[in-house]
């Protein structure tokens, strides 16, 4: 089953909002055998909205709307599938109850604007929000589906997760069984593993398929197996993913669909570890990157953003004949640096950074993109330096990706 997802909304167009829900729902399509095929994004504007809706059920059965829906003069997507079905609007009571029993539960007074979220076209059938005031609207008419949610990221996945794709696959039943196996590798270029699973890739049964994902260092391998029968298809999937593995062997660090310090996270539990992170340039996006994965709190303890020189010398211990012998960004710094938070945190492992993300502070020999890191672990320190880039948000996030995957490297050789 193909289905569109229609995306309405000027902040998406003018690049003050980034349409992250369409990747979100691809990604829910996928897991029942639906794809997603194209995305439209749409302005605020009635006429281009019908446009955009009568395009798409040229092409497929279901349209997945977002956006639009809030209270003010600039969300007109009611008032313009209204005129699309050629129908009236009504207040659906439920929603104005759930609506009001939220506002008195929070202590809030309900203005006019907010209890016109109530107001639904006649057409649809409303499926009730908890989770915000706007209803979600489901429309059916000549075998097409039309669903129209709210922009906001959780209110929508609600919506999604609990409803709208258990009634779409109620409602039409081609969708197949979908498995997916996933594997981080290092130690190869994209092309260099492409090469060595030339013959694993052309031997895969035609229902199988292999996807490359790379990043620097760390090659994310998919196999999707697809089939009417979900057993047969879960167990064809684990064949071959078991042969994949057998061919990378060591090269494969994470057998499971993580990021990369979703990875470090299960090395570091298998092996009964600690960490800490010591950051100056990254200004805690290491951090963030590891607490991003739930359960972290099982391994990570802390963090010290040592931005100033005073902060690395009088927290971390960083010696100030250092600092002036070698320079800041060094890798004799980021070493007294990891081996610094090992001790105020008393952790196992360490990760510490120093650089100069930009767009200036460059020194001679240590232009923009500059980058020191240390990883540690028990009384061993490895350290090194690297230039990037000019780009001072891509520096941030190509320096935090790095040290994670030297740490990595730390800890699977």
């Amino acid at each position: 089953m193909h289905v569109e997802v229609i995306a309405i909304g000027d902040e998406l167009l003018i690049g003050q909002v980034t349409d992250t829900n369409s990747g979100w729902i691809a990604r829910q399509l996928n897991h029942v055998g639906w794809e997603l095929t194209r995305v439209t994004l749409v302005r605020d504007r009635g006429d281009e909205i019908k446009q955009a809706v009568s395009a798409a059920f040229s092409r497929v059965s279901v349209v997945l709307m977002t956006g639009g829906l809030g209270p003010t003069k600039d969300d007109i997507t009611k008032k313009t599938l209204c005129e699309l079905y050629g129908c009236a609007m009504h207040r659906d009571e439920k929603v104005q109850a759930m609506n009001d029993e939220r506002f008195a539960h929070k202590g809030f007074t309900m203005n006019a604007l907010t209890r016109d979220q109530a107001w639904v076209p006649d057409a649809c059938t409303v499926i009730y929000n908890p989770v915000g005031t706007a209803p979600v609207m489901w429309f059916d008419r000549d075998d097409k589906v039309l669903v129209s949610m709210p922009g906001v990221p959780s209110e929508m996945q609600y919506a999604v997760t609990h409803g709208v794709l258990s009634r779409l696959r109620e409602r039409f039943c081609d969708h197949a069984s979908v498995h997916h196996a996933t594997c981080l590798v290092k130690g190869y270029t994209e092309s260099g593993l492409a090469i060595v699973l030339t013959d694993f890739e052309n031997e895969l049964p035609e229902t199988v398929h292999l996807a490359y994902l790379p990043k620097p260092g760390v090659i994310r391998l998919r196999l999707t197996a697809t089939g009417g029968d979900d057993k047969e298809v879960a167990t064809l999937l684990d064949a071959q993913f078991r042969k994949l593995l057998a061919i990378l062997g060591s090269h494969v660090f994470c057998k499971e669909d993580a990021s990369l310090a979703g990875a470090l996270g299960l090395i570091l539990q298998e092996r009964n570890l600690t960490i800490a992170t010591a950051e100056s340039c990254t200004g805690g996006n290491i951090a963030h990157e590891i607490t991003l994965v739930p359960g972290s709190s099982a391994y990570y303890k802390g963090s010290v953003v040592s931005y100033a020189n005073e902060v690395k010398e009088s927290l971390l211990g960083v010696s100030p004949r250092t600092i002036g012998q070698y320079g800041v960004v060094s890798c004799q710094v980021v070493e007294e640096m990891a081996r610094g938070v090992q001790r105020l945190l008393h952790t196992d492992c360490a990760i510490a950074t120093s650089g100069i993300a930009g767009p200036d502070g460059a020194t001679p020999g240590k232009p923009v993109g500059t980058l020191a890191l240390a990883v540690a672990c028990g009384d061993k320190v490895v350290s090194t330096q690297i230039t990037a880039g000019t780009q001072r948000e891509r520096n941030i996030e190509r320096f935090t990706h790095t040290a994670l995957l030297h740490m990595v490297d730390l800890l699977h050789p």
